[in-house]
């Protein structure tokens, strides 16, 4: 274990800019994740650790999405309740697997959302505006995907941003308002995960501390930073710390 000063300052750090890249794109988690571990957490109790600082960037970005208007209710209430079973379960799962396992599963991840992230659309050219919902087939194809959100962020967290924000692309909603819907349903089941962690044993409590006051001041930043830059630069800076923590976590033992 690090000694605790250095460990607090790093932790702070990594969790500003992590906080910053989940506001503006998703991924952030890439980075808290392998720094808790490198910091000496075993991988689960890294990865629900990691559950409460998760749950304050969304505060802090969510509260600035509302200011400029930008949550949009119906289709917050539309995904949530599939989300929630989802997180339910693949938090169950991610507390009852073993560390090897599930650092396997991360860097597998972190790879996977590598190449996404490489080959995705940069400019998302959605028409901003308010979208109906959606009806009969498609409906239960939404449904379906935001149970797979929530089931894979109930498990791993790290990287379930690009999920949503393939969701909302693909609804019809602009990149900023589905960023404001992607904060607004992380927020709303994050707190199951996180009890559940909690109950499992599963947070180191003085690290998610550190860690979540980054998160809150980086979510915060982000949404602003969304507005006057853009994507583009911040998803190459992703794309590169996934390619480099995967690498580590493959052959670093």
């Amino acid at each position: 274990m690090a000694d605790p000063v250095l460990a607090a300052v790093l932790l702070f750090a990594v969790g500003l800019v992590a906080g910053v890249i989940n506001a503006i794109a998703g991924g952030g988690s890439f980075l808290t994740l392998p720094m808790m571990i490198f910091l000496g957490l075993p991988p689960t109790v890294a990865n629900g650790t990691n559950r409460l600082a998760v749950l304050t960037n969304s505060i802090g970005a969510l509260r600035s999405f509302q200011k400029k208007g930008l949550v949009m209710g119906p289709w917050l209430w539309f995904a949530i309740p599939p989300a929630l079973v989802g997180t339910g379960l693949g938090s169950w799962g991610a507390v009852v697997v073993g560390d090897l396992a599930f650092r396997r599963v991360l860097a597998g991840s972190m790879v996977a959302m590598a190449v996404w992230s490489l080959w995705q659309s940069r400019d998302g050219g959605e028409a901003p505006g308010e979208h109906p919902l959606p009806t009969g087939r498609r409906r239960w194809l939404f449904l379906g995907g935001w149970f797979v959100a929530g089931l894979y962020g109930g498990f791993i967290q790290a990287g379930v941003g690009f999920i949503i924000l393939g969701l909302t692309t693909a609804a019809g909603l602009d990149l900023i308002r589905g960023n404001a819907l992607k904060m607004a349903l992380v927020l709303a089941f994050t707190p199951v995960a996180l009890l559940i962690f909690a109950a499992g044993g599963k947070v180191d409590w003085v690290m998610a501390f550190w860690l979540a006051c980054g998160n809150y001041l980086g979510g915060i930043a982000g949404v602003h930073l969304q507005v006057l830059k853009g994507q583009a630069w911040v998803r190459n800076f992703v794309t590169a710390m996934i390619v480099i923590f995967a690498v580590r976590l493959i052959f670093g033992g």
